[in-house]
């Protein structure tokens, strides 16, 4: 969850037009109505109202958003559409027991359904290539006109035809919301940490920049959950911020949880993240690596061993670069997935696939494990 004003990752204040967009900015032409979209091109919004299609970075592999809040999204299935046509495979998203009722648990299947009903009526209108790309363009603010896609490379048949991600949830009690975690709240969450679609007890941890709970209650708070998890055997995906010390003297206190620890909420230069990655922390990059001030942020993971290296959007908020200013997607992995690429040195197709292979196995081992480990032949 990102804060309203603030980069949740960085900390860096934000402009009014830095922060997501609500609906009637952003929907008037990121919508199903725009055919382009919906195939799953990637448009910069300028002045005047005017549109730029920017390009998108042809991956060698599946990737995986293992942070987005789907149900803030304006339109989720829609959002899922595009991950198929973008080869974006793996989708978690995040409920705070607190604030967001039961909507994705809810709805979470009717999404995906619709989202495999658009993407199969697109395979149909465009044969064996339903992706394929414009020629970059400046206009006003509507809808462009879909080219023919007859022969056009597809970015979806580098596998197979497109199909919406696979999903999992996961549910806690975000810090800002310590406060409100009363028992009514805890058995609300045990109750839907038995649902079988929930994969991690998240987002939990300690937030002191805008102290919306009190800060020995968040501490509570954050112990309580971690037993939790502990009591289901799940792992656990922390929003740390301006609370570093604190949160790793709980942890360390309570135990590292032993189904894992993913690190999302941060703002750790290389030297601090250290600590962190030698506990065993799993760590997950997103939009605040593209940005062009985060520098720091960009040396902390080239030190992420490479198996416990994740990446997520945050999304509605942290569009990466070039798309700031905009409401973001779980489809938007893909920019920091490009960038990760370049970190690491996997420029070759062959060296990209590899590097993309453990990255989105490193997403499904911690964050899906039951389907994980029946695919390796362990246990279900």
């Amino acid at each position: 969850m990102a804060d309203e004003a603030t980069d949740s990752q960085t900390g860096l204040d934000l402009t009014d037009s830095e922060q997501a967009q609500p609906s009637h900015v952003s929907g008037a032409f990121l919508c199903r109505e725009n055919e382009a979209y919906l195939r799953g091109a990637f448009f910069q919004k300028r002045k005047r109202g005017t549109w730029r299609q920017v390009e998108a970075p042809r991956l060698a592999g599946p990737v995986a958003d293992t942070h987005a809040h789907l149900q803030l999204l304006d339109d989720p299935a829609l959002s899922l559409v595009r991950c198929g046509e973008r080869n974006v495979d793996f989708v978690v998203t995040i409920i705070d027991i607190v604030e967001d009722g039961a909507v994705a648990f809810e709805n979470l299947t009717a999404w995906q359904g619709e989202a495999a009903r658009i993407l199969s009526e697109l395979t149909a209108s465009a044969g064996l290539s339903p992706s394929a790309e414009l020629s970059a363009f400046d206009q006003p603010q509507r809808p462009p006109a879909m080219p023919s896609t007859a022969g056009s490379p597809s970015l979806s048949s580098l596998s197979s035809l497109p199909e919406p991600p696979h999903m999992r949830i996961v549910c806690g009690c975000h810090p800002h919301n310590a406060k409100d975690f009363t028992p009514i709240a805890e058995a609300e969450l045990h109750r839907r940490l038995s649902d079988p679609r929930v994969c991690a007890v998240g987002e939990i941890g300690l937030d002191y920049h805008y102290d919306l709970s009190p800060r020995e209650t968040q501490r509570e708070v954050f112990a309580r959950q971690l037993a939790i998890a502990r009591e289901y055997k799940l792992p656990v995906v922390l929003h740390i911020r301006e609370a570093h010390d604190d949160a790793f003297a709980i942890l360390s206190c309570e135990g590292f949880p032993p189904a894992g620890t993913l690190l999302h909420c941060y703002n750790l230069d290389a030297a601090e993240l250290a600590r962190w990655v030698d506990a065993g922390c799993y760590v997950a990059f997103g939009g605040a690596l593209t940005f062009h001030a985060s520098d720091d942020v960009r040396e902390a993971a080239k030190t992420v061993p490479l198996d416990r290296l994740l990446t997520e959007t945050d999304a509605p908020y942290m569009s990466p670069e070039p798309l700031r200013g905009i409401k973001c997607g779980p489809e938007y992995v893909i920019f920091t997935a490009a960038l990760l690429c370049e970190l690491f040195d996997a420029q070759s197709p062959e060296s990209q696939r590899a590097f993309l292979a453990t990255l989105n196995k490193n997403a499904h081992a911690l964050l899906d494990r039951r389907r994980f480990d029946h695919s390796e032949g362990g246990s279900s």
